[in-house]
């Protein structure tokens, strides 16, 4: 799973932070971070994840994490991804389950 790019409306954007790879052991939750660093004035309202499958075209979605309306993970994600952090957006990792 990867987050989707930010695209700020005008001015220059913040950086996101990731990973270039997670190690994860089957059977075990696994942390997937992303951390994105705000430049001034800029709030984080949405973080959406999204799996990319080597060799398929396109993405499928996983999970949207909303400062509004909270999260909401896609079948057939749902039970196995929570989110990673509580407080503000700007850390949007979530954990995948087993």
């Amino acid at each position: 799973a990867c987050p989707s790019r930010c695209v700020p409306a005008g001015g220059r954007a913040g950086e996101v932070e990731v990973p270039r790879s997670v190690s994860a052991v089957l059977g075990q939750d696994v942390v997937l971070p992303c951390r994105y660093r705000a430049q001034e004035q800029e709030q984080v309202v949405q973080v959406t994840w999204l799996k990319r499958v080597p060799g398929a075209p396109g993405t499928t979605p996983v999970a949207v994490l909303d400062r509004q309306h909270g999260e909401h993970v896609q079948e057939p994600y749902a039970g196995r991804v929570l989110r990673g952090a509580s407080g503000a957006l700007e850390d949007g990792a979530i954990v995948l389950r087993n």
